[in-house]
């Protein structure tokens, strides 16, 4: 008896001791009295403890960031502003953006058109907080793998990131707009928010809301939209750049799919009927991107320039369409406005010249035209067509159209940099100069045989053609078969006239962003990148002289001399009719400025070049002479006009021109 009460003594102070020491110790982990695996798995109470903890310290925090953070003013990008571009003279050329973002109420969108976007971008929109938790925690698990924190977000927390945000993709900027979308939700009607998010989206071509895509892809108001037509426009929401179907092949169809995925995804949610939905079977496809009626000025050269202009900004700077979209730009270009006008006004008296309704050959002719000044490849001038409203193609600035003759310098000078003797006799017993002023292709299609036709290409990208428009490097490759533009081409030709150093053509010498910061009149921001391309030699100097001697002398062969002011002589140039290219072109410089001038004919959706033939009258030489009709002209008008005060020395230009 004893015995036994002494073991059930021993075994209770056993318990009081292991117990005692389970006390003193905190977190029982790992956890005594369990062997294996068990002693490190946690038992139900720590994982209640810890899952009880981390709620508390979320919570916590959570509390605090909603605590601090609170709606702010709206952004800049809320209220934005126009571009102005200004002449080479500081004088405004044109403002741009002042009707791509016109605010309406919700009343006047159609509620078809609210849908569309509901069902596209948020199907609870008018049921949830405003927030989406699971793409917080999409966000949190990409910035953890090092990824875009960007994921799905409400049509309140887009809203609130277009107006009161940036677009920054960051950890921080996502937590304040989650914050922020819940007190937004809080404060304002769901109305109110879905009206701000519609009058605040980027839509694409410079349209910023639901009014100024209306007008820009269907020309109409808001308040005239179909359904059809509003899936279109919510389709762009989640990307223009890849949604706008003008952007190509590959955007209509996205964009087409989409629409379709709308229009069915509407009636899955319950905002639209099978009925209406059946009646949706024919894509609606937008008008073509047009441009601000201000862009027409100028002889419609306004938005070609413009376009220019862009288009070197983001080549220097990474600006993209959505940055300038955003205005606030202050843009001093090269463009000087009474080259412009001048070449311009030319280049119609020759157009007016033809008569299409006589002369079927005179149908779907095309003009373009660059001036580049000689000294440091600035481009003065600019004739892209017609009037850049209507006209969208830039023939200023877009190759496609091949050089012929005025190709073959750039075989001459990779002759003679690799050797040749410029009174070297080739076929037909002419040298490389005669040959030139004659227009003999045979002599030239031999030199560049002998020169190799890689090392010509070489030369002539070193001059300043881009290597994109070279040719495949065939038996005519030497004759001009490659295509480059009017500012490229008028830029290499400014290489023989610099004695064989190339400048790259710009057309943009500074930009600022957001003026008069703190109301002192300064510019806040000057945008970096935008310094002139520099020199560099492209042709030695004596080979550059020598094919600038065959120049003049094609020059005077073509024209003669050309009296101008006290007399001074200048050279032009001149187009020949051994070429069966199907374009007409005239390049030349004087010693402040290249110009080219090309000529086309195309057929209303059909990219082809049609043939020259008699465009304009058996006088016009297949057109050859209205391109040196331009050319002349526009240099006489400006340089040689009374009063210029121009002295342009020997004759010092030269062209050549094919059909």
């Amino acid at each position: 008896m004893g015995t036994h009460a002494q073991r059930v003594r021993a075994h209770a102070r056993r318990i009081t001791t292991r117990t005692r020491r389970r006390r003193r110790r905190l977190v029982d982990y790992p956890r005594q009295g369990r062997r294996g695996a068990r002693r490190w798995l946690p038992s139900w109470r720590q994982w209640l403890g810890t899952f009880l903890l981390g709620t508390c310290g979320l919570a916590g925090l959570f509390t605090y960031v909603y605590v601090t953070v609170d709606i702010p003013d709206e952004n800049a990008a809320a209220s934005r502003e126009a571009n102005v571009y200004y002449w080479a003279d500081g004088t405004q050329m044109v403002s741009t953006g002042d009707v791509d973002r016109q605010n309406v109420k919700l009343d006047d969108i159609p509620e078809s058109v609210r849908d569309a976007v509901i069902a596209a971008e948020n199907a609870s929109f008018y049921t949830d907080s405003g927030v989406d938790p699971m793409g917080l925690g999409r966000a949190v698990v990409n910035m953890v793998k090092g990824q875009e924190t960007q994921g799905g977000s409400t049509i309140t927390q887009q809203y609130v990131k277009n107006t009161y945000l940036s677009q920054d993709q960051t950890m921080t900027r996502k937590v304040r707009e989650f914050v922020i979308s819940l007190k937004v939700d809080q404060r304002k009607t769901k109305d109110e928010i879905l009206q701000g998010y519609l009058n605040s989206s980027w839509f694409g071509r410079g349209a910023y809301g639901i009014e100024a895509a209306a007008h820009a892809y269907y020309g109409v108001p808001a308040r005239q939209l179909n359904a059809s037509q509003g899936a279109v426009l919510a389709a762009l929401l989640k990307g223009a750049e890849m949604y706008d179907p003008s952007g190509g092949a590959a955007n209509h169809r996205r964009s087409k799919a989409r629409w379709a995925w709308i229009l069915d995804r509407q009636v899955a949610v319950g905002r639209m009927s099978a009925e209406e939905r059946a009646r949706y079977k024919k894509f609606p496809e937008p008008q073509k991107e047009s441009r601000s009626t201000s862009l027409s000025g100028h002889y419609g050269q306004t938005g070609y320039l413009v376009d220019i202009a862009n288009k070197y900004l983001k080549q220097r700077t990474g600006l993209t369409d959505k940055d300038l979209a955003l205005g606030g730009y202050k843009i001093h270009t090269t463009f000087d406005k009474r080259r412009v006008h001048q070449l311009a006004r030319t280049a119609r008296r020759a157009l007016e010249g033809l008569d299409p309704k006589k002369r079927p050959q005179d149908k779907g002719v095309q003009i373009g035209a660059a001036s580049v000044r000689t000294q440091d490849g600035a481009l003065l001038a600019a004739y892209g067509g017609a009037d850049a409203t209507r006209h969208f193609s830039n023939n200023a600035d877009t190759s496609g159209v091949p050089a012929g003759s005025a190709f073959k310098p750039f075989v001459l000078a990779a002759a003679l940099q690799d050797g040749l003797r410029a009174d070297s006799e080739g076929p037909g017993g002419m040298t490389p100069g005669e040959a030139l002023v004659e227009g003999g292709n045979a002599t030239y299609q031999k030199l560049g045989e002998e020169t190799g036709m890689g090392r010509v290409r070489e030369v002539a990208v070193d001059a300043g053609m881009l290597e994109s428009s070279m040719a495949r490097s065939d038996d005519s490759f030497a004759l001009g078969t490659s295509t480059p533009s009017a500012v490229r081409l008028a830029s290499a030709y400014g290489t023989f006239a610099r004695g064989g150093l190339q400048h790259d053509p710009y057309s943009v010498t500074s930009v600022t962003r957001d003026g008069d910061a703190e109301g002192d009149g300064e510019e806040r921001e000057q945008i970096e990148g935008l310094e002139p391309p520099r020199t560099r030699r492209a042709l030695d100097s004596r080979v550059a002289g020598q094919v600038d001697t065959v120049l003049r002398d094609v020059a005077r062969d073509s024209l003669g001399k050309v009296s101008g002011v006290d007399g001074a002589p200048v050279a032009a140039g001149r187009t020949n009719d051994k070429d069966r290219l199907k374009s007409a072109w005239f390049a030349g410089y004087t010693p402040k400025v290249s110009t080219a001038v090309t000529l086309f004919r195309l057929r209303p959706r059909d990219p082809l070049l049609q043939p020259l033939s008699d465009v304009g009258g058996r006088g016009s030489r297949h057109g050859n002479a209205l391109t040196e009709r331009i050319w002349r002209d526009s240099l006489l008008g400006v340089d040689l006009a009374p009063g210029s005060g121009s002295k342009l020395g020997a004759p010092k230009a030269a062209a050549f021109g094919d059909r």
